[in-house]
């Protein structure tokens, strides 16, 4: 898990952090490039509302062995363990896939297989996916969008494909909603605009949180 210092923090600001979830398998990949462009819009467009970002990126693929170990034994290796801790205490998360034969990555896939229920139950996801043709576009609505809403995350409402048609399409500030750019910078103002409204669910009180040894109780202390 790497962390991108993408906005230095001031003491007025307010901070949300973002874990962005990259499941390519080639280094370098077309999904780590689009994840990185979501971020990066993301972040700026937090920027115009007075919000810093602490960004985490992941690499699924630097984490493959652990994802499958856990799945085996149900119990995470301290790196895999530490990204999930991160992923469950995040303000917002960018989840980019490959797509292979009409669905997301199984190693995509296994990886939120393995969080808790209500890991991220009310988080603002912004979804992702690249692959070699336009033609696997709707995945992101028939197969991505269905498990985040299983889920309970907050999605937004644009997600954004990347066919390896779209790269031509240039980043200008001058480009249409309708090209790569644009829908990036649509989904990312949406992201932006629900990442900066989160707050985290206070953590659940310890049953154990008040105890009193007994010793001081018949002590009457």
């Amino acid at each position: 898990m790497s962390t991108i210092p993408v906005v230095p923090s001031t003491a007025a600001a307010p901070t949300r952090k973002i874990v962005a979830i990259t499941a390519g398998l080639s280094q370098p990949s077309s999904t780590r490039l689009l994840t990185d462009r979501l971020v990066a819009d993301s972040v700026g467009s937090l920027a115009t509302r007075g919000v810093t970002a602490d960004v985490h990126v992941v690499e699924l693929r630097d984490l493959a062995h652990e994802i499958m170990d856990m799945m085996l034994t149900g119990f995470p290796a301290p790196r895999l363990r530490t990204v999930i801790d991160a992923v469950g205490s995040a303000d917002g998360i960018i989840a980019v896939s490959p797509i292979f034969t009409a669905s997301y990555s199984g190693l995509f896939k296994s990886f939120f297989d393995i969080l808790d229920n209500a890991a991220i139950a009310g988080v603002p996801v912004l979804m992702a996916a690249t692959a070699g043709t336009p033609r696997h576009s709707l995945t992101l609505e028939h197969e991505m969008r269905p498990m985040f809403s299983y889920l309970r995350a907050i999605v937004t409402p644009t997600a954004v494909f990347a066919a390896s048609s779209d790269w031509g399409t240039g980043g200008s500030t001058n480009a249409s909603t309708d090209d790569l750019a644009g829908r990036i910078r649509r989904a990312a103002q949406e992201f932006s605009a629900l990442v900066s409204a989160h707050e985290q669910a206070p953590a659940p009180m310890s049953p154990f949180g008040d105890f009193l040894p007994f010793a001081q109780q018949l002590a009457g202390k």
